[in-house]
């Protein structure tokens, strides 16, 4: 018997390259149904991250979907030069209101899986920080048309954040940065992957 693949809700940062690729996938994320949200975005990789996407790139489309089984078709129909990240939320830690509109999202990897008692710690701190209007733990699938020569190993274990603020990305990737040293302070490790400055939303 076939097995059956889960889908989840999530997001995904596609690189905009300005080809007719990228050109095609916005257009395609701009009339889906499946596509809640969608914004151009500057990436920024972490110094440990970096060395698993050489072919990393400064612009991507970020979008919120509903199910991940149509952005892997998308992807594969519309597949680049440089890596496609899509990370499915598994497990919703909150949602809730707060001030100002999303401007930042960031992605954290961590190192071990922990248990349940260590999501719960992690959900507590980050529900302490009022800027953090989103989080969730899922995992990472990558699409590309030349796979990395490294297999980045914690693709099974990451937390998404959105957060919301008036201030600089500057100024709220400071936020996020303190917010990643709390949770270590309490002994597990919580390393940044990549963080996502809203520049503008097509949808």
């Amino acid at each position: 018997m076939s097995k059956l693949a889960l889908s989840y809700s999530g997001y995904v940062c596609a690189p905009y390259l300005h080809t007719h690729e990228s050109v095609e996938l916005k257009e395609t994320w701009i009339k889906s149904k499946n596509i809640e949200k969608l914004f151009f975005v500057t990436g920024t990789f972490s110094t440990e991250s970096k060395p698993y996407f050489s072919d990393s790139t400064n612009h991507y489309l970020l979008a919120k979907f509903k199910d991940s089984s149509h952005i892997s078709k998308d992807l594969l129909q519309h597949n680049q030069d440089k890596t496609s990240f899509v990370f499915n939320i598994q497990d919703d830690l909150f949602q809730r209101e707060v001030q100002g509109e999303t401007n930042f999202v960031t992605i954290y990897y961590l190192e071990y899986g922990e248990d349940g008692e260590d999501f719960q710690e992690i959900a507590n701190l980050l529900l302490k920080r009022e800027k953090i209007e989103k989080a969730g733990f899922g995992n990472m699938n990558l699409f590309c048309l030349t796979p990395s020569k490294f297999t980045f190993p914690y693709s099974e274990h990451v937390v998404v954040i959105e957060v919301a603020s008036e201030k600089s990305h500057q100024s709220v990737k400071k936020y996020c940065e303190q917010t990643r040293r709390d949770v270590n302070r309490k002994g597990m490790t919580m390393t940044n992957l990549l963080s996502l400055s809203i520049l503008d939303q097509l949808k």
